[in-house]
Formats: C-alpha cells, sequence, structure tokens
C-alpha cells in the first residue's frame, strides 16, 4: 500500500472539513439487485416497489455507507461512524421514504446525479428537513460504487417560512429571531426614476441599461435601508445596525450590480415579488451568496416605499456544488480536465464549427515501467508532473486534459500549424525543465499533433494526431529496446 499523496491530504481535508454533510456510499449492490429485476422483466419500478413496500426497504439494505465527513456525525448527533450506521433506521424513516422511492426511480432511469427535498432524523428524534444533492463519481458509473451525497439542513428557513403566515404580531417576533436575513428597504425613489425613463419615451429598457450602467449604481445608492435583524448583522459581520449602514457600499458592489441589473428589469416589467440567486459581501471581504426573496408589501404597491427581502446564505451549498462540479469535470490525480469534460468540449467546438483548431495527442511515456520497477506511488508522482507540466502550458480557452491513464490531449482552439509548432516546443523545453528540477524518473511525452482542416471533422483531426502519437509512441520502445540490447 502507497502513503497517501499530498493532494489526496488535501482532497480528504476538503471532505473532512466540508462546510455540508458529505457521504460516501457504495450502491454497487442496488445496482445488482437492479439488475436482477430487469432480468425478470421488471420495466415499471414504481408500480413494482408500490406494490410490495418490502422491495423499498430492500433497496436501502442494499447501500453501503462507507465514510462521512465531520459535519455529518455532528448534524445527526452521532459519534462515529459506527454509531450512526448502527443507527441509520432511525435516521432515515417516515417521511422520507416518499422521496427515497423518486431517488431510487431517478437511478433506474439512468440519473448519475439527482436533488431531492426530503426529511432525516437526528438519532435523538429532531426532524431535519434537507436539501440532498447526489452524484455518481466520475469512473463509478457503471457500477454505482462510490456515490458522493451532499447534505444540507434546510429545517430552519423551511420552518422560517411557514411561520411567516401566520400573524403579523407573530411576523415581528419573527423579524427580530429569524434564522435568515431580513432587511425592510424603501424602494420608492427607485420607482420615481423608473417612471421618469418612462416619461422621457425610454420603452426598452434592458437596452438602455446596457448602454447607461451607471443608472444601476444610481438606483443602488437610492435605496434606502429601514431595517435589519440580527441575522443580517451576523452574516455581513456588522457590530450594530449603524455600523452596517455607514459601509453598505462595502456590501452591495462588484458582481452584485448583475443581479440587481435583473432585479430592476423585473421591477420595469411590474414583478413586485421575486427571488434569485444573488450575491452580497462580509465585511472582510469575503463572498456571501445567498437565495434572495423580494417583495413589495401590501400597501405599498403603489410607493414601493416597504420592501422584505430575506437573504438566505447558501455558501456552504455553492461551495459544496462546486466540489462536485469539480469532481464531475476535472481529474483528481493531476488536477487536468477529465474525458467528460474534454467530449463535451469537442462536441462545443464542433457545434461551432471552429477553425483553426489544432490537436495534441500524448502519451507519457514508460509509466508501466516506473510503476513496475518503482511502484505505483512513484508513477502517481509522474502522472502528477505530467499535470503540472501541461497546465502551465496552456490558457483558455485551451483545453488539457487526462483521457486515458497515461494519456494526455490538448486541445488548441484559434491555434494554426505555425502557433501549434511553437507550442510544442514550449512543450519541450517545460519538460526538460521539469526533468531538471525532479532528476528522475525522466519525464517523456510521444506526441501526434494534427490541425484541423477547413471543412474536416473535429473527430477526423484527432484521429490524424492519434495516429501520429502511436507512431511516436512505437519509434519511442523500439529505440528503448535497441539500447537496452546494446547496452
Amino acid at each position: 500500500m502507497t502513503a497517501p499523496t499530498l493532494q489526496q491530504n488535501n482532497l480528504a481535508d476538503l471532505f473532512e472539513l466540508a462546510p455540508v454533510s458529505l457521504w460516501v456510499e457504495d450502491f454497487s449492490a442496488l445496482r445488482e439487485l437492479f439488475d436482477q429485476w430487469r432480468a425478470q422483466g421488471v420495466s415499471d419500478l414504481r408500480a413494482w416497489l408500490q406494490d410490495r413496500p418490502e422491495r423499498v426497504a430492500e433497496c436501502a439494505a442494499r447501500i453501503k455507507v462507507l465514510q462521512v465527513n465531520r459535519r455529518t456525525l455532528e448534524l445527526f448527533e452521532a459519534r462515529d461512524l459506527e454509531h450512526l450506521e448502527a443507527n441509520l433506521d432511525r435516521v432515515f424513516r417516515d417521511d422520507m421514504h416518499r422521496e427515497h422511492l423518486e431517488e431510487l426511480l431517478q437511478l433506474w432511469n439512468g440519473a448519475t446525479r439527482y436533488s431531492s427535498q426530503t426529511v432525516n432524523y437526528t438519532l435523538s428524534g429532531r426532524r431535519l428537513d434537507v436539501q440532498l444533492n447526489a452524484h455518481v463519481l466520475p469512473g463509478h458509473e457503471a457500477s454505482w460504487s462510490r456515490v458522493l451525497f451532499a447534505i444540507e439542513d434546510v429545517s430552519d428557513r423551511l420552518r422560517a417560512e411557514r411561520q411567516l403566515h401566520s400573524s403579523e404580531q407573530y411576523a415581528r417576533g419573527l423579524f427580530k429571531h429569524s434564522p435568515v436575513s431580513l432587511w425592510v428597504e424603501d424602494f420608492s425613489a427607485v420607482r420615481q426614476l423608473l417612471e421618469l425613463l418612462r416619461a422621457q419615451g425610454i420603452t426598452d429598457f434592458t437596452t438602455f441599461l446596457r448602454v447607461h450602467p451607471e443608472f444601476i449604481d444610481r438606483c443602488m445608492q437610492e435605496i434606502r435601508v429601514l431595517d435589519v435583524n440580527q441575522q443580517t448583522l451576523d452574516l455581513v459581520g456588522a457590530s450594530d445596525r449603524a455600523h452596517l449602514l455607514r459601509n453598505l457600499q462595502h456590501i452591495f458592489r462588484d458582481d452584485m450590480r448583475v443581479h440587481f441589473a435583473d432585479q430592476l428589469i423585473d421591477l420595469w416589467h411590474g414583478r413586485l415579488t421575486q427571488q434569485r440567486e444573488i450575491i452580497n459581501y462580509h465585511l472582510n471581504g469575503q463572498t456571501i451568496h445567498a437565495h434572495m426573496q423580494f417583495a413589495v408589501m401590501p400597501g405599498h404597491t403603489d410607493d414601493w416605499a416597504m420592501v422584505l427581502v430575506s437573504l438566505t446564505d447558501i455558501t456552504a451549498r455553492k461551495k459544496a456544488e462546486a466540489y462536485l462540479e469539480y469532481l464531475g469535470t476535472h481529474d483528481v490525480l493531476t488536477g487536468l480536465r477529465n474525458r467528460t469534460f474534454f467530449a463535451d468540449e469537442i462536441n462545443r467546438l464542433e457545434r461551432k464549427d471552429a477553425w483553426p483548431v489544432s490537436v495534441l495527442m500524448l502519451d507519457l511515456n514508460s509509466l508501466k515501467a516506473v510503476n513496475d520497477e518503482l511502484g505505483h506511488a512513484a508513477g502517481d508522482a509522474l502522472l502528477r508532473r505530467a499535470g503540472e507540466v501541461l497546465s502551465k502550458l496552456v490558457e483558455k480557452p485551451q483545453v488539457a486534459a487526462r483521457v486515458g491513464g497515461d494519456e494526455f490531449v490538448l486541445l488548441l482552439p484559434d491555434l494554426d500549424v505555425a502557433a501549434t509548432r511553437a507550442l510544442s516546443q514550449r512543450l519541450l523545453e517545460l519538460v526538460e525543465l521539469n526533468n531538471q528540477f525532479y532528476q528522475t524518473p525522466r519525464l517523456s511525452f510521444s506526441m501526434g499533433v494534427a490541425t484541423r482542416m477547413a471543412g474536416e471533422r473535429l473527430e477526423t483531426t484527432i484521429n490524424r494526431a492519434d495516429q501520429q502519437m502511436y507512431a511516436a509512441k512505437r519509434s519511442f520502445y523500439d529505440q528503448t529496446d535497441f539500447n537496452r540490447r546494446q547496452g
């Protein structure tokens, strides 16, 4: 068994310290059960499971929990993984069975990722409303042996939404103590600015904003914040309401202008209730991703003098989504793009009929010999070195991808033959620098190069580069064998 690599340790830390509950589970036995049912002629899984509810339990019993992170143990009040596994029947019960059936149906129908909102329970019996995101990890689509779940506790938000409808008196108490950020704002000056534009004959407001982006800033400056709750102060790091009001320019800036422009366009078209994901900023400069719900309050639809804005912090969810997205498009060992991303990029360029496009097919020489003679840790280190070199070589929109065990590809939009030749030379120089630093084992590639000709399918270009690469690979190993016999 090889020692864990630095990158593996980093990924382990990311998993363990993630701010949302993460589970790695083995669904391979469930996959086998599904295959058995299909062989028996089952085609309508919903009917099959509804006829015999115990079959849903049989499905659940086939799922094995392999690993959970610290947040999972905290959320479900478990001492460790063994404690959690021993009490899974207390975690997954009652209200969740209907949603679990829907999840099974998605898997049955070929989905490799899905989302659902369901109910779990802590070991003490406390109900948790959770948002679940599941993803069959790359490389395990055929077996389902590794499925990653991200679970976000949304109990407080759902509870708050239900309570908002109870009564006006209770709503005020909820405003003060709500677990989500609440703002009461005066948009009357914004309404006057929009009405002034209408009086001037402006009809295409979207085009107007593109031509006059300064209008967005002016509207932002005209918003008056009337009140905020404690959760808002905590969210942005303000000591009190006065501190927040003095520093609004540090909270509402940069990327949030795009979302605010969309908000103005909705208001222009009379949409007085809105919801969207937005970006705000903490007073320490960190980005806050939030789900915004916006509503002009009853009695103020003619003047917009009182607007309620609620912000639910979804930063943790965004980080989990980004992590899942990274796993879906990157090779974890080298950090390069993976085969899935490469295939999607090929399809995109084919649809655009992009030209010129050049392709470098690369095969890492002697990887098997390194694995056999020095061990797989040394082989993995050589692969990472390849990733280091190739990642330094390309710039967007160029793509460097690992598409096989020792196979890599560079996809180079807008590079003609001369530019590709220069990049190939730069690659050789970077490889030589890498070898001077690491010395042994030597890093080298067998290379094939092709540039898409007018009217040629990109797949044909790739095949031409492939053939060159395989010829170079045969030449390398023939020469290596010759040198060994001479020695």
